[in-house]
């Protein structure tokens, strides 16, 4: 009979918090470009992960910007549910500011625009490189001479990017743009010898676009007779297993600010292969449709 009566008070515990949550939830309205932005979206703009370089980048803007001394506050989500969240918002044709960044799927299944920076807290657009651990050249100069060679540009890796967005498996995606794109990544194979099941092991910041390219690099390197292990980690471990050889190498180092800081705590234990993408971007960003917020600054209006 306890057990009876135990059981009842948790189901009616769990009524009664989804009636409270339910009255605590405020649905938002469409956009009014004649209303403060901030009222209509408590003041928060939509973030990531806490320990994502976007997130203390926008820290900082905030205060640069004077939005942390008028209400507003960062919120602290994942990459997946900002993204849920700004599909929901879209459809609605609701107010939303996020964390943003290109290469991503979202900016080329949604219409968004990056506010301006005049204060440049962001920095100019970025770069992606690819990292190696030191001696790989040495230890598996067919890996290091593929990873060296490796580039693409953004459309590409938002075509994968896509793929996986719309369900498909990032293998699957990753193998399908290697097939379409023979000749490209042929100029990154060329020449170099097959090997027979040598263990090569890559990591990488479970981002959409780390994901995709990624997928693509593990994918070429198994074309080469490698055996290929990789592995998701938040961005410090990242680069810690890179600068203690408990990884080989990745192709996700978003420089000079988003990792710029790990760049620099790691410096001299590891080897900077340079670029294997150009224009990246990071910011925030709202949907076109809100025409009049054009620059961070127009937040405080």
């Amino acid at each position: 009979m306890k057990k009876q009566n135990g059981k009842l008070i948790l189901l009616l515990s769990v009524v009664v918090s989804m009636i409270l949550l339910s009255g605590c939830s405020t649905k938002i309205a469409k956009y009014n470009p004649n209303e403060s932005v901030g009222k209509q979206i408590n003041y928060t703009i939509t973030g990531v992960e806490a320990g994502a370089g976007i997130m203390s980048s926008t820290q900082k803007a905030m205060k640069e910007y004077g939005l942390a001394d008028s209400k507003w506050q960062l919120q602290t989500s994942s990459t997946a549910a900002m993204a849920s969240t700004l599909g929901k918002a879209i459809k609605n044709h609701e107010p939303i500011v996020i964390t943003g960044w290109t290469p991503h799927w979202m900016f080329t299944k949604y219409s968004l625009k990056f506010l301006k920076d005049p204060k440049n807290v962001y920095g100019k657009a970025e770069n992606i490189h690819t990292i190696a651990r030191l001696g790989l050249k040495k230890d598996k100069p067919e890996a290091y001479t593929m990873l060296n060679r490796f580039n693409w540009k953004p459309a590409q890796m938002a075509n994968v990017m896509l793929k996986v967005n719309g369900g498909e498996d990032p293998h699957k995606a990753a193998n399908d743009w290697i097939k379409q794109n023979k000749a490209q990544v042929d100029t990154w194979t060329k020449g170099i010898k097959h090997v027979h099941g040598q263990s090569i092991k890559l990591t990488y910041v479970a981002w959409d676009s780390e994901i995709a390219s990624t997928n693509v690099v593990a994918n070429v390197l198994r074309s080469l007779g490698y055996k290929v292990d990789i592995q998701a980690m938040e961005v410090q471990p990242l680069w810690a297993s890179i600068a203690t050889k408990a990884a080989d190498g990745m192709v996700c180092a978003w420089l000079p600010n988003t990792q710029g800081l790990y760049y620099k705590d790691y410096k001299g234990k590891f080897d900077d292969l340079g670029v294997n993408l150009k224009g990246a971007k990071v910011g925030l960003a709202v949907p076109t449709y809100m025409k009049n917020i054009n620059s961070i600054s127009d937040l405080k209006k």
